[in-house]
């Protein structure tokens, strides 16, 4: 076997959260060849897989009676250039290498999405998005490997389902795939998308991908820790959705509250409802409420992944109780079989 398997390997360093945690088994296969032996490998130990991508959404518990499966792919090529480029990028590219690469290209699409952690292969599993862009805005097709039988195929954009924060991988086939690759379609026209924030006013009357791109990051590192210093998994509860007669009531009682109308309904700022019950900066044990954006919770050391659950919990009960508004976690928990 040329796969490389480590045993009880320490997974602290390889979730965003820095919850400790350590896994039966751990493979980083660098092919589909190499990630069909991870595979056969699970069958003969009974062990079931568990995909990993850089571990910026996932709630691991302490031990893994599993075998993880890090996917180590890590390229991009060109499928076809012009003026609508197309690209197929591995599952084990770092999500903010490319947008950079891209950007640094002068290709359009994806430059609203600088510094999102993770790796590629995770991006269509909830659908990243930020600035009023979403990976599915310019994904064409998924490729994926099954677990169960290692079958590999293609899956179109539509076939993923795709919504706010959500996708196909996140219900129905929630465990079943492997996510290999990507095919993203860009552009070379001009197309910058500014009117979310303070962008407009961080870049020129006509500025480049590579521009909007480090405002981006510029706007993102002023506001959210760095996860190498301190551990969180970025937005920690989705912004919830609720119907407009819910919105104007609350729009009512009050009138500063962002709102942001949607096909089926609106959507209100979960950091905004966070910070109103004045949790930000707020500790429970280990892990707290950052100081600067509510809608992160950070990891101080020393905690557990049930410590951190409880207080979202807290602060999820406080919200609903002040403005009868459920917040919904957006990190995967991942509960161990045992």
């Amino acid at each position: 076997m040329s796969l490389e398997v480590r045993v009880e390997h320490d997974l602290a360093g390889l979730n965003t959260l820095g919850l400790p945690c350590h896994a039966a088994r751990f493979v980083a296969p660098s092919s589909e060849a190499t990630l069909s032996e991870a595979l056969s490998l699970a069958q003969q130990e009974g062990l079931a897989p568990l995909v990993l991508g850089g571990g910026s959404n996932v709630i691991l518990p302490s031990r893994l009676s599993r075998l993880v499966i890090q996917p180590a792919m890590n390229a991009w090529r060109w499928l076809e250039q012009g003026d609508t480029p197309r690209i197929e990028v591995d599952a084990g590219v770092v999500w903010h290498e490319l947008v950079m690469a891209m950007a640094g290209r002068g290709l359009w699409g994806i430059e609203n999405l600088a510094l999102i952690p993770g790796h590629c292969g995770a991006a269509p599993i909830q659908n990243i998005g930020a600035y009023g862009v979403e990976l599915a805005d310019v994904l064409e097709a998924v490729r994926v490997v099954s677990l169960q039988d290692g079958r590999a195929g293609w899956m179109s954009a539509d076939e993923c389902a795709f919504g706010y924060r959500d996708s196909l991988f996140k219900r129905e086939l929630a465990g079943q795939f492997v996510i290999t690759g990507l095919i993203l379609r860009l552009s070379r026209r001009a197309t910058p998308r500014l009117d979310y924030g303070d962008l407009a006013q961080r870049v020129s009357a006509a500025p480049t991908p590579l521009e909007v791109a480090r405002a981006v990051c510029a706007t993102r590192r002023e506001k959210l820790p760095d996860p190498a210093v301190l551990g969180n998994a970025g937005s920690f509860f989705t912004n919830p959705v609720v119907p407009r007669a819910q919105a104007d009531a609350l729009r009512v009682s009050y009138p500063d509250m962002p709102q942001f109308p949607q096909p089926d309904g609106v959507k209100l700022a979960a950091g905004w409802l966070i910070d109103q019950c004045g949790l930000k900066g707020w500790r429970h044990g280990h892990f707290g409420v950052h100081d600067r954006q509510a809608l992160v919770l950070v990891h101080h050391g020393g905690g557990t992944a049930a410590e951190l659950l409880e207080l979202a919990e807290m602060v999820a009960r406080r919200v609903e109780q002040r403005f009868g508004v459920t917040l919904q976690r957006e990190p995967r928990r991942i509960i161990d079989p045992g």
